[in-house]
């Protein structure tokens, strides 16, 4: 009598790879996008900079700040940026603003940089022409 020649199913573990892959297919653009806001979109970006990682101010619809992913407040911003501009002379600042809104807002914060003494202050804004309505901008400088 022969005995059963042993075989192997793969379909449990295909099943078990492709909902892992599908997962992390959604969960992976949320996890390194920050706080979300819906940028304003131009023509001609210019390319991102070379060098140290710039300091990452956002600006939410609703107002409330951001400074690389973690919340603070206006008032807290001045010694912020003292801080780190003590840390790393070199670093530039880039503001994200919602496109919702108005300009006072966004030109108070540049003039804040400024006055910090950032070597470069940016406002980040998306591709025009791979804009879509959900907001799903490719950000660039």
């Amino acid at each position: 009598m022969a005995s059963p020649a042993p075989e192997i199913n793969v379909t449990p573990l295909v099943d078990v790879v492709l909902v892992l892959l599908i997962i992390f297919m959604v969960i992976a653009p949320q996890l390194e996008g920050g706080v979300r806001v819906d940028l304003p979109g131009m023509s001609n970006p210019d390319p991102k900079a070379k060098g140290v990682e710039p300091l990452t101010l956002t600006v939410a619809a609703d107002g409330a700040l951001y400074v690389d992913k973690s919340p603070t407040t206006l008032d807290a911003l001045d010694a912020l940026f003292a801080e780190v501009r003590a840390a790393t002379p070199d670093r530039r600042l880039m503001v994200r603003g919602d496109q919702a809104l108005s300009w006072g807002p966004l030109r108070d914060l540049f003039a804040r940089g400024q006055k910090a003494g950032f070597p470069g202050v940016s406002l980040v804004v998306g591709d025009r022409q791979a804009r879509s309505p959900g907001g799903a901008d490719e950000e660039a400088q």
